[in-house]
């Protein structure tokens, strides 16, 4: 049987049952061996990158002022964990292979650790106050949880990558 006319089935046998969307989903998903996956065509797509992105402008704006703009070592150390998070999404993704891509992410998401750290010692040494370091810990912990999520997908997708596309 076809698709389309398996669909057809579905819909006049289900016809104003709420299940029929979910019912048909499923057995699309079973029969066909359907898999479903967000599709990113450039790295710009990813929720992760954008958010990594915020996180790396936020400590930009933190780093600029105060006590913290005059220690050079620990903003510039900042600045680039911050900045490795988002630079490595994108240069996994950019390889084009799903396991290198989830190499990537996990390069990122151990920046995402180390920006955690550093912001611990930003407090520590008063350069931040607490508000600061709640807004940076909240956004560094949701970028991270967001790549772990990536990689969970990605290390149960069968998509090699779209280098391996012929």
């Amino acid at each position: 049987m076809s698709r389309g006319r398996f669909l057809n089935r579905c819909f006049r046998e289900t016809r104003g049952s709420f299940l029929f969307p979910v019912f048909c989903f499923r057995v699309l998903v079973i029969v066909f061996n359907f898999s479903v996956m967000a599709m990113f065509t450039k790295f710009e797509d990813i929720t992760a990158w954008q958010k990594a992105r915020e996180l790396s402008a936020l400590i930009f704006k933190v780093t600029e002022t105060g006590k913290f703009a005059k220690d050079f070592a620990l903003k510039t150390q900042i600045l680039r964990s911050s900045g490795s998070v988002m630079d490595n999404i994108a240069e996994g993704f950019e390889r084009g292979g799903r396991k290198e891509f989830v190499q990537f992410l996990g390069i990122a998401k151990g920046s995402c650790g180390e920006v955690k750290s550093q912001i611990y010692r930003s407090i520590d040494f008063g350069y931040i106050d607490k508000t600061q370091f709640d807004n940076l810990y909240a956004l560094t912990d949701e970028t991270s949880k967001m790549i772990s999520g990536l990689m969970k997908y990605l290390n149960t997708s069968t998509v090699r990558g779209l280098k391996f596309k012929t």
